[in-house]
């Protein structure tokens, strides 16, 4: 009678748990979180920017200004203006 001798072979390295779905959910969710923020407050800093500029531009004197007064007495006028502007630059390309 043979009898055999088996030998747990403890592993040295335990392997981690792997997260499970919904951490993995959470994760993702915060990240896109944060991201979406970082978003905001750069499209945020450039509207202000944008309506920073607008503001000065829109001051008495400035070209929009002009433009603006012009477009509001002659609207139709302006109207064609622009559409045959419009024309001339697409026929150059």
């Amino acid at each position: 009678m043979r009898v055999e001798r088996t030998t747990k072979v403890s592993e040295p390295f335990e392997t981690p748990a792997q997260p499970g779905v919904a951490e993995r959910a959470l994760d993702t969710a915060t990240d896109l979180s944060r991201s979406l923020g970082e978003v905001m407050g750069t499209l945020s800093a450039a509207v202000d920017r944008l309506s920073e500029v607008a503001q000065d531009a829109r001051r008495p004197g400035t070209a929009l200004s002009t433009l603006s007064a012009i477009t509001r007495e002659a609207p139709l006028t302006s109207l064609f203006v622009a559409f045959l502007f419009g024309v001339a630059v697409a026929r150059r390309r």
